[in-house]
């Protein structure tokens, strides 16, 4: 049998190691169109986190800051669905889910409410927290401030608040309350829906392909120099 040539034997041996290895890390991907995607958990969020201060879609009740109640939020989202924003229909408020008994199970660490909750529960939280990898005000057994804690990193959005976002859940227990994320905190808790917060327009998308990692392409860069001296 004859031996591969040195050159396209390494890049074949860099390409079978790519193929094998974990994928690439995913990023937030900015899809130019006023969207960012989120390749992991498949949702689109609107690129501007406070788009309400800009457009109210003809919805009164929102401050000048963008903050407007959760009936007010909810409006302003069907009428965004009504105006078919950016060409969609099915935009939403992010959801958080209640877990184990009904209502806020308290914790500094994996429930479905306080710190370092289970990212599970929450899709803001798992932007927050795992996409933008910010630090929330209490490390898992209470200590706080943690160093670095707060909105440190925003990613590709514009006019991210540091502050409470509303969720499109109600908080079951008591209707007069939802489910809200902060922003600066790190914090997953409940308020009544008359209190004035911000608003973060979500929609479900597709996850997307892990993107080739470093040896894949280099792999890919040695074959082609291999084919062409061959062929010179």
């Amino acid at each position: 049998m004859r031996a591969l040539p040195l050159q396209r034997g390494a890049a074949i041996g860099l390409l079978i190691l790519a193929l094998s290895a974990t994928p690439a890390r995913a990023t937030l991907i900015d899809n130019l169109d006023g969207t960012v995607l989120d390749d992991v958990s498949g949702l689109v969020w609107t690129k501007n986190a406070n788009l309400a201060a800009s457009n109210t879609f003809g919805v009164g009740g929102i401050a000048a800051t963008g903050r407007m109640t959760w009936d007010t939020a909810q409006a302003w989202i069907a009428a965004m669905n009504a105006a078919n924003y950016l060409g969609f229909n099915d935009w939403r408020l992010h959801t958080i889910t209640d877990t184990g008994a009904p209502g806020c199970d308290f914790a500094f660490t994996g429930t479905d409410c306080g710190y370092n909750v289970d990212l599970g529960t929450g899709e803001l939280a798992d932007l927050w927290y795992r996409a933008l990898g910010n630090i929330p005000y209490y490390d898992t057994s209470g200590n706080g401030p943690q160093a670095g804690w707060g909105l440190t990193n925003t990613g590709p959005f514009d006019n991210m608040q540091s502050d409470y976002y509303w969720s499109g859940t109600e908080y079951a227990p008591s209707t007069v309350n939802a489910w809200t994320f902060h922003t600066d905190r790190g914090y997953q808790d409940l308020n009544l829906k008359t209190n004035l917060f911000y608003g973060w327009a979500v929609r479900t998308g597709n996850a997307g392909v892990p993107l080739p990692g470093t040896a894949l392409l280099l792999g890919l860069g040695l074959l082609g120099l291999t084919a062409r001296r061959r062929l010179a």
